[in-house]
C-alpha cells in the first residue's frame, strides 16, 4: 500500500462505497484517494491533518474529505495502548466525483448539487446534525437502488447546509508526489508522537533529510504555516483536550505537559490561536455544559 495514494477498494457494481469500522484506531499515515469521502466519526478522538488544517476530531464529527485531498487521523495516545474499551467507530462513505458528473448529476434537477461538490477540494467539516447522521445510517443500511436514493438525500442535504467550515485554505486538488508524501508523512508522524518535549529546528529538518532552511520553505510551502507555528498549534489543540477534561493542577501544569518551556509563553500562543486565553476557554466551556 502506498503512504500517500490510498486505494479505495471499489467494485464496479457499485457508484458508492460504504465502509464500516470498529478497530483500535484509525489507519493514522498521511493518504489520499481520489474518491471524495464522507467521514462519520461514530466514537473516537484524535488530531485530523487535511491539506493545511489541523484541529482535534471528537466523537460524532461529519467531515467531508476532497478527492485527492492528502489527510490523516491520528487516533489520541489512548488508542494504541490496546485497551478494549478504546477503539474507534467510524463510518465512511466513499464517491468518484468524475463518475457522477457523467451520469447522475447530469440530470437538470441536480444542478446545484453537482455545484457544490465541484468546490469540494478543500473538504469541509459539518455542523452537528442528526437528520445528517440519519441519513447516514440509512445509506449504510440501504441496498441497491434505495441506496442511491438514501445517497442523493444526503448530498441534497450536506449542500444546503449553513456554516460549513472549511478544511483547507489552500485551493483544489493537491497533486503531490509519492516521495514528498512519504517525507510529509514521516513529518507529522514525527510531531503528533513528540510535541510534548522541545523539538529543534535542526532534528525535525534531520528528519525529513533536508537543511533547516529548506526545510521551512518545503514545510511553508507543502502546508502554508510555519514549522512553529504548526506545532504551536498542535500543542494548544492538545492543551483545549485537556482542559475540557479537568485532569490538570494548573494551567502551568497544562503548558509543560503539551511541549510550551513556560506558561508566559502557553498563554500568549493560545489566545492568539484559540482568540481566547485558557482561562476563558474553560469558563465558555464550562458556560456551555452548566
Amino acid at each position: 500500500m502506498k503512504v500517500v495514494q490510498f486505494t479505495i477498494p471499489v467494485s464496479k457494481e457499485q457508484t458508492i462505497v460504504v465502509q464500516e469500522d470498529i478497530l483500535p484506531h484509525y489507519y493514522n499515515h498521511l493518504h489520499r484517494h481520489r474518491e471524495v469521502q464522507i467521514e462519520w466519526v461514530v466514537k473516537g478522538t484524535g488530531i485530523l491533518i487535511a491539506g493545511n488544517y489541523m484541529q482535534r476530531f471528537e466523537s460524532g464529527d461529519v467531515y467531508v474529505i476532497g478527492a485527492n485531498q492528502p489527510h490523516l487521523f491520528k487516533s489520541d495516545d489512548v488508542y494504541f495502548q490496546g485497551e478494549e474499551d478504546k477503539r474507534i467507530h467510524s463510518i465512511s462513505i466513499f464517491f468518484n466525483h468524475g463518475q457522477l458528473s457523467e451520469n447522475l448529476l447530469q440530470l437538470p434537477e441536480m444542478t446545484g448539487i453537482r455545484k457544490f461538490i465541484d468546490g469540494l477540494h478543500n473538504g469541509m467539516q459539518l455542523p452537528e446534525s442528526d437528520v445528517i447522521k440519519n441519513t447516514i445510517a440509512e445509506v449504510v443500511a440501504s441496498r441497491e437502488s434505495l441506496r442511491v436514493a438514501s445517497f442523493i438525500c444526503l448530498l441534497h442535504q450536506i449542500s444546503t447546509v449553513r456554516n460549513i467550515k472549511p478544511l483547507a485554505t489552500n485551493n483544489s486538488e493537491q497533486l503531490i508526489s509519492e516521495v514528498e508524501g512519504i517525507r510529509m508523512d514521516q513529518i507529522f508522524q514525527f510531531l503528533v508522537t513528540n510535541y510534548k518535549r522541545h523539538i529543534s529546528l535542526t532534528e525535525i529538518s534531520e528528519i525529513a533529510s533536508l537543511t533547516p532552511h529548506a526545510f521551512c520553505r518545503y514545510f511553508k510551502k507543502h502546508t502554508d504555516k510555519t514549522f512553529v507555528g504548526f506545532l504551536n498549534e498542535l500543542r494548544v489543540n492538545e492543551a483545549c483536550k485537556m482542559i475540557v477534561s479537568g485532569k490538570f493542577d494548573s494551567f502551568s501544569d497544562v503548558s509543560y505537559k503539551t511541549g510550551f518551556d513556560n506558561v508566559t509563553n502557553f498563554n500568549r500562543v493560545f489566545k492568539k490561536t484559540i482568540g481566547r486565553s485558557p482561562r476563558e476557554y474553560l469558563r465558555d466551556f464550562r458556560e456551555k455544559v452548566m
